[in-house]
């Protein structure tokens, strides 16, 4: 899509024709904490006014090392080999598989577990992701990468990034929070460093509002865990780090907005002949049917008007090993502990219909 964009602007000059306005403007720059490669990641790297400076992974999902390989050959499949990718944190700072297990023993089932995940409590539209160890060898469906990621840790490359943009980087976290926290914790002054940091993670309290067995699997778990979410209950403790962490700028994007969107498959072929052939393949394979987390995510952080409620907010993340472990724990100004809490724009509620377009015309969509 870059390579396009300058097509078309050297194009606009040779013919005496105005530039686009995306010409002059700079690009936003953004680095991308995740844990794999998905559409949100497609919205960035093929919209012109973006500069992707990188793709730092994280275990969540999947473990780290899968999480690598499906960046690594997402870009190459589609033509952003220069992307940097850095690979990141393999195990939760506190977290593990057996923690986990024992607090289901004592507290109840977890709907999604990611990396931990064997089998769901109970049948779904969804198929049962394999599971795998953290360091099994990766053999992805749709071929292995030739590229290769940097040797140097995640966390380490985020804080080389800052500081080589300082003030200029917005970090979009769609996974567990523990590269940050270890970014933090390496370098006092990162957070104070980063533009923007948007979060996709937490919950408040969503509720159904798609018909359909897809979007009832994912809101059922909401009726009596409002306040827990996967990405931070994966690493509770790394969450909590970062909301005390001295950000500038924080828009968090909790689990409440999601529950009223869903990759159909229409939606995916709308998205699929917007994109080039290449972006396009890519999105004919992924599964339909899950909420748009991570891409509300993006698309709030492209263009902020698609929001239709928020709050602002203090927030922080329960660390006990109690029935709350992970939650999401939220207050208005004058009720706040004082603890050095975070603060942030939460988004509850998106345009949906808008979100969608603004998809397809991040992919190509004319």
């Amino acid at each position: 899509m870059r390579i396009i964009g300058r097509l078309l602007l050297a194009l606009a000059l040779l013919l005496g024709l105005a530039a686009p306005a995306w010409a002059a403007e700079p690009k936003r720059q953004v680095i991308i904490d995740d844990e794999g490669f998905a559409i949100p990641h497609l919205m960035l790297l093929e919209d012109p006014r973006v500069e992707v400076l990188g793709i730092t992974s994280v275990s969540g999902n999947v473990w780290a090392n899968r999480a690598t390989a499906m960046a690594l050959r997402g870009l190459e499949l589609t033509g952003h080999e220069s992307v940097p990718v850095a690979q990141g944190a393999t195990f939760p700072l506190l977290n593990s598989e057996a923690r986990t297990e024992r607090w289901e023993a004592l507290y109840g089932k977890l709907v999604w577990k990611g990396a931990f995940m064997k089998q769901w409590a109970e049948p779904t539209a969804q198929s049962t992701p394999p599971y795998h160890g953290p360091f099994d060898p990766v053999d992805l469906p749709w071929g292995n990468a030739k590229l290769k990621a940097l040797s140097e840790p995640a966390a380490q490359f985020l804080i080389r990034m800052v500081r080589a943009h300082p003030h200029s980087v917005t970090i979009i976290a769609s996974g567990p929070l523990t590269n940050l926290a270890l970014a933090q914790r390496l370098d006092p002054e990162f957070a104070g460093l980063v533009k923007e940091l948007v979060i996709m993670g937490g919950s408040l309290a969503p509720r159904q509002v798609l018909e359909g067995r897809s979007a009832a699997d994912f809101a059922r778990e909401f009726v009596n865990t409002p306040r827990r979410e996967f990405n931070i209950r994966f690493d509770p403790e790394a969450a909590s780090m970062v909301a005390h962490a001295p950000w500038a700028k924080v828009t968090i994007v909790p689990a409440d907005p999601s529950t009223a969107t869903q990759l159909s498959p229409a939606l995916l072929e709308r998205l699929a002949k917007a994109a080039r052939p290449a972006v396009a393949a890519m999105l004919r394979r992924m599964e339909p049917g899950f909420p748009m987390w991570d891409e509300i995510a993006v698309a709030v952080w492209l263009d902020p008007s698609i929001v239709t409620k928020s709050e602002h907010l203090w927030y922080d993340f329960d660390v006990q090993f109690g029935p709350g472990y992970g939650d999401m724990l939220t207050w208005h100004e004058v009720y706040r502990p004082g603890l050095d809490e975070g603060q942030a724009d939460v988004v509850l509620a998106v345009d949906v219909p808008r979100m969608e377009a603004l998809m397809a015309k991040a992919l190509g969509e004319r």
